[in-house]
């Protein structure tokens, strides 16, 4: 296939432009270049094979999709951001330029897409109550995490819950503005795929880190907040207690669930809109993660400092049983071999 990957030249989309040469496709790249993931810009080829554009700007993405079977959409704003005033910029990177995309490949004919989802479309994730059964606890109240009381409760009774794994199926519950722009594109994917008898699959991505995150930006994943730290001789700084429990999973595996997501819709069932869980199914703590990097590059151990951001989920690890049965995926990168090789992987910034 000829793929277009917007947002091929940044840390995912590098690595998914990888998966796809190395598994015989021509693959076109069409990226802005934005300094919140680009300090040190990487280079693009310019004419048939890269563009350096904007995905909002409609001229340019039509001229990108000239030619080609597929796309896979990774160009967003991602994280949470400096405070509510970045609401706009995400709206505008990542359901703008979504749809700005959409309406281009409708014109063009092109019926294929893939997109970089997120699991934080769920919110919290999955709880029971010992009393109660499975229940979705609201979001976490301001004063209790002002006390230390970071676990949520039971909605119905208040005592303990358990997390759990969540499912595709789960109801959608975003809980900041990355998260409700991310669902957003979802929504948009899927009355584009009905429209105009398309195929659009969403890999909802776990906590994706690697060689080639970006640092010391807000705009950042939370590995590379530590590795940052580590590497100017600082302890990492973990919020919260540290026992929040997330799924981290390797760049290379995401690129390669991309590739596959993008052979298997090839051909597919017209109309289709399908989700899938894309995580390691090794959840670990926040804090276990960050004294795995810290052992690995070798630096001090984190400090737990008790503090927190409210637009953060407590739990959310995700089942990705689908994504393996279904389209025969694997991740092939454990969770202290990856810590291990990205406390010594290039950075970029």
């Amino acid at each position: 296939m000829r793929v277009l990957v917007t947002g091929g030249a940044g840390f995912i989309g590098s690595h998914v432009v990888e998966a796809l040469t190395a598994r015989g496709h021509e693959v076109a790249v069409l990226d802005a270049l934005l300094p919140s993931a680009h300090a040190d810009p990487p280079p693009v080829p310019d004419g048939r094979l890269g563009t350096v554009a904007d995905v909002r700007d409609r001229d340019a993405v039509r001229e990108a999709l000239r030619g080609v079977d597929a796309v896979c959409h990774q160009a967003a704003m991602v994280g949470l951001g400096k405070d509510f005033a970045d609401a706009p910029a995400y709206v505008g990177c990542n359901d703008l330029g979504t749809a700005v995309l959409l309406a281009g490949m409708a014109e063009a004919g092109v019926r294929e897409l893939v997109l970089a989802g997120s699991m934080v479309v769920y919110g919290e994730g999955r709880y029971a109550c010992a009393r109660h059964g499975v229940v979705r606890p609201g979001p976490r109240a301001a004063a209790d995490l002002d006390a230390g009381r970071f676990e949520p409760r039971c909605p119905d009774c208040g005592d303990e819950l358990s997390p759990g794994l969540v499912g595709e199926d789960a109801p959608a519950d975003p809980r900041n503005v990355y998260a409700s722009t991310k669902l957003a594109q979802e929504h948009l994917a899927a009355a584009w795929a009905r429209a105009c008898d398309g195929r659009a699959v969403s890999l909802r991505y776990h906590n994706v880190y690697g060689p080639g995150m970006p640092r010391d930006t807000p705009y950042a994943g939370v590995a590379s907040f530590f590795r940052s730290s580590l590497e100017r001789g600082e302890p990492p700084q973990v919020f919260e207690d540290g026992r929040q429990r997330r799924d981290f999973v390797h760049v290379r595996d995401v690129a390669a669930a991309n590739a596959m997501a993008l052979e298997a819709v090839h051909g597919g069932n017209a109309g289709a809109f399908t989700a899938y869980n894309t995580g390691s199914g090794e959840p670990h703590t926040v804090g276990e993660m960050a004294q795995e990097l810290a052992r690995a590059f070798g630096g001090p151990g984190p400090e737990v400092t008790g503090e927190y951001r409210l637009g953060d989920v407590r739990h959310v690890t995700a089942d990705s049983g689908r994504l393996r049965t279904e389209l025969g995926w694997r991740p092939e990168v454990g969770f202290a071999e990856g810590m291990a090789s990205f406390a010594k992987a290039p950075l970029r910034g």
